[in-house]
């Protein structure tokens, strides 16, 4: 193969399949089953090296329009998430993508935020063959939703979340990692512990609280209802929170926070009441971002496994039958991350 390579026989200069099998002086099908990796080939090394050269050479590239016909699969996964905001998504989104490029495809995101679109509308759009599977994340799945996955002809499954009527999902384990933060907080000595939860409805939140419970139980520790407020995964949620949490006259000496976005505002609401944090209140929560290194002061949190989710989800979206049940905890590794915003109890 010395010399200049041979002029491209394809549309519009582009290489094809044909000029790698000449250059390479093989048949065009032994070129194909090389380019896709097909394990029951046998032909020598030396030939099969020719090919991968002559591919070097020439710069050639799949033509993945013509192999979607062929295969009638897209190469294309759609992930849907509720708002691209919240940074916790941005690790899932980033594990998914790589797992998809691994294996040949290509991650779309799409979001309710943008257009005022709902979400079903987006499965509607992505289920009418654009898409190989979809990955659904967020919160609390509602009967629309539901109705229009059960009628789309593309493969599902839900992430970090969970319906009510179906068992096609990959979660963490959320309890654990509440069981985890709060166990830490009780080392440290507070047992007036506070617990800024989730939306109302949402999966992770059901999971975290129950973590939460559980962990003051162990303890002989009754759960006070007065210590508990819902919140947004958002900043201006965890504010919000805080704000009433410390209106009901029970303050608390320490914060569970289930989520690292809301955990912002809950610093912002309680240096505002000028409550110092951690001498006067200590606060921890889940998930683990490089901002909580940046916040004042940094924030304890709970390292969950987010880019290992989403490389699961989009792993098993590519490798399982539609009709497969899929009930999968992704458990491990779950890292306490100590920083400034915890210390001892002084109340």
């Amino acid at each position: 193969m010395s010399g200049a390579p041979p002029a491209p026989t394809g549309r519009g200069g582009r290489v094809t399949m044909n000029d790698v099998a000449a250059l390479a002086g093989v048949d065009k099908a032994v070129v194909s089953r090389v380019v896709n990796d097909d394990k029951v080939l046998s032909i020598r090394p030396e030939t099969r090296e020719r090919v991968h050269a002559a591919i070097r050479q020439l710069g050639y590239r799949r033509n993945m329009a013509a192999r979607s016909l062929r295969t009638a699969r897209t190469g294309t996964l759609g992930l849907f998430i509720p708002d691209f905001t919240n940074p916790v998504y941005a690790e899932i989104i980033t594990g998914a993508e790589t797992e998809a490029l691994a294996r040949d495809c290509v991650l779309m995101v799409g979001t309710s935020t943008v257009g005022g679109r709902e979400t079903k509308d987006y499965l509607e759009v992505l289920g009418e063959g654009r898409v190989d599977g979809l990955l659904l994340a967020g919160g609390p799945i509602t009967a629309a939703e539901q109705d229009t996955l059960s009628s789309l002809g593309v493969p599902w499954l839900l992430v970090n979340r969970r319906g009510k009527t179906n068992a096609r999902y990959v979660i963490l384990d959320d309890a654990r990692a509440a069981l985890v933060a709060v166990e830490h907080l009780l080392e440290l000595g507070h047992e007036r512990i506070a617990h800024v939860g989730g939306p109302a409805g949402a999966d992770t939140a059901r999971r975290r609280l129950d973590g939460y419970r559980r962990a003051l139980r162990k303890h002989g520790i009754a759960p006070d209802p007065a210590l508990d407020v819902v919140a947004d995964y958002t900043p201006d949620g965890g504010a919000e929170a805080t704000r009433a949490l410390l209106a009901g006259g029970a303050r608390p000496t320490a914060i569970f926070v289930a989520n690292v976005a809301s955990a912002i505002g809950v610093l912002t609401a309680l240096r505002t009441a000028g409550l110092a944090v951690p001498d006067e209140v200590s606060v921890l929560a889940v998930h683990d971002l490089p901002l909580a290194d940046h916040l004042v002061p940094a924030l304890t949190t709970v390292r969950m496994p987010l880019r290992r989710l989403g490389a699961r989800a989009a792993e098993l979206i590519l490798t399982t039958q539609p009709s497969e049940l899929i009930s999968e905890v992704v458990r491990e590794p779950i890292e306490l991350i100590i920083r400034q915003s915890t210390g001892p109890c002084r109340g």
